[in-house]
């Protein structure tokens, strides 16, 4: 067995034997920590909690108000008076009370139909936040994605970086035998530790890497950054993709072109709601009334006088000339709705356009993949017959460095394409609105 190959052999065991000692985090795990635990995530679900409690009856305007009120009043004074026969009479500290208390209600039997479609708006509103919630999973979801592939392809590269510098010492362990019997100079030997302090440097910068990176995607999903964890490297890609479909899954499952859709709902009900301020308004109230008047003045006819009773009322007020400010406020919501038209035409040229983009991204990306597969079959091949003319002495050590270093960089290239070409799949599928129903 080649050396190479028994370090690949190697690097698997050792892979093996990480990913038992640490937390293997899948992809379904991940993305259910993020669903769970990301911070942006539970701020949109809370916006959209506070937009379904708008949308509802209670606050709607449907509802009547009732009021309660009460009161008492306290006076002492002193009084003095003339009756008809000329008898004057007076009283000091003479006391009076009054107490009321009363429920009183008002409902709005009819205002233009303002309140019926300002309902429905609020309805829209509701379901124009959860797709801003959606759009904000979405998001979260491909930054995950991206920060999850970036340490798996930091994993592999860590492994690929190691067999690196066990050949490297491997080779400096040959070339100091063979200078010890005199077969090198001491500046093969120079030449060869210092491929191995620059693999150890390559090795140590890029473990230092995904530490950080994994730090990163710790804070996505929310939990200890200290967290040790181990990520899945294995890639699938999702079959059958065709860009017609992807354009017409776009046209229905776009979240920014759905949400550009409800805007045009919200502005449409807004002129409606604006429009029903041009008829009147009918309203019913309502009463239950209780007052005491108690009076010690002696020139009072009563001493002590208590009513209660039931009140309704039917009342129009129609507005037949307010100044010009409903009129405003039509002519613009008008305008609005026009706007809105045009920015969803807007949305859609854009999504059409970012489809497009994406799908020459994913197909260029693909071909680059099967590319560097290809320079790594050529690169082995190459490396595995430099290193049995190394053995045999026909092959010098600057030839089986270079070999070495083809080899190495082929391989980080093709391990590159590989997560690239994951990464534009997946913005494909988010602007068509599938990204959410997919496996990872």
């Amino acid at each position: 067995m080649s050396k190479v190959k028994f370090l690949l052999v190697l690097s698997v065991l050792l892979g093996w034997y990480q990913v038992s000692s640490q937390e293997l985090l899948t992809k379904q795990e991940a993305i259910s920590y993020t669903l769970d635990n990301n911070l942006g995530i539970k701020v949109a679900n809370n916006n959209t909690e506070i937009a379904d409690n708008n949308a509802g009856v209670l606050n709607s305007g449907y509802l009547p108000t009732l009021t309660g009120n009460a009161g008492a009043n306290f006076n002492r004074e002193n009084t003095e008076g003339q009756l008809a026969n000329g008898e004057v009479r007076s009283a000091d500290g003479v006391e009076s009370r009054r107490y009321n208390a009363s429920v009183n209600l008002n409902y709005t039997l009819f205002d233009g139909l303002g309140r019926f479609y300002n309902y429905k708006s609020l309805k829209e509103e509701s379901n124009l936040t959860e797709l801003q919630a959606r759009e904000t999973i979405e998001t979260t979801i491909l930054q995950l994605f991206s920060v999850y592939y970036e340490v798996a392809r930091l994993t592999e590269n860590t492994s690929n970086l190691k067999q690196a510098l066990e050949i490297s010492k491997d080779r400096l362990k040959r070339i100091k035998y063979q200078f010890e019997y005199g077969q090198n100079t001491g500046l093969d030997v120079l030449n060869a530790e210092v491929d191995v302090n620059t693999d150890s440097i390559n090795l140590l910068q890029a473990e230092q890497v995904l530490k950080n990176t994994k730090r990163d995607l710790n804070l996505i999903m929310n939990r200890d950054l200290a967290t040790q964890f181990e990520v899945d490297t294995l890639v699938t890609f999702t079959p059958g993709l065709v860009m017609e479909d992807m354009l017409n899954q776009a046209k229905e499952n776009n979240v920014v072109l759905l949400q550009a859709e409800k805007g045009i709902l919200i502005n449409e009900y807004a002129i409606k709601t604006t429009r029903g301020g041009f008829l009147p308004t009918v309203g019913l109230t309502g009463s239950y009334g209780w007052n005491q008047n108690q009076n010690d003045n002696p020139l009072a006819f009563t001493i002590e006088n208590t009513t209660s009773g039931l009140a309704a009322g039917l009342n129009l007020s129609w507005d037949l000339f307010d100044g010009g400010r409903t009129i405003t406020q039509y002519k613009n919501a008008k305008i609005h709705y026009e706007n809105q038209e045009l920015q969803k035409k807007q949305v859609n040229l854009t999504v059409e356009r970012d489809i497009r983009n994406a799908w020459e991204t994913y197909q260029n990306a693909l071909f680059i993949l099967k590319t560097q597969e290809t320079n790594v079959k050529t690169s082995l091949n190459n490396f595995n017959r430099t290193e049995e003319r190394y053995k045999f002495g026909t092959a010098t050590n600057l030839e089986f460095r270079q070999a070495q270093i083809n080899l190495l960089n082929a391989v980080l290239a093709k391990n590159q394409a590989k997560y690239t070409a994951k990464l534009a799949e997946l913005e494909v599928l988010q602007v068509s609105g599938q990204i959410l129903n997919v496996d990872f």
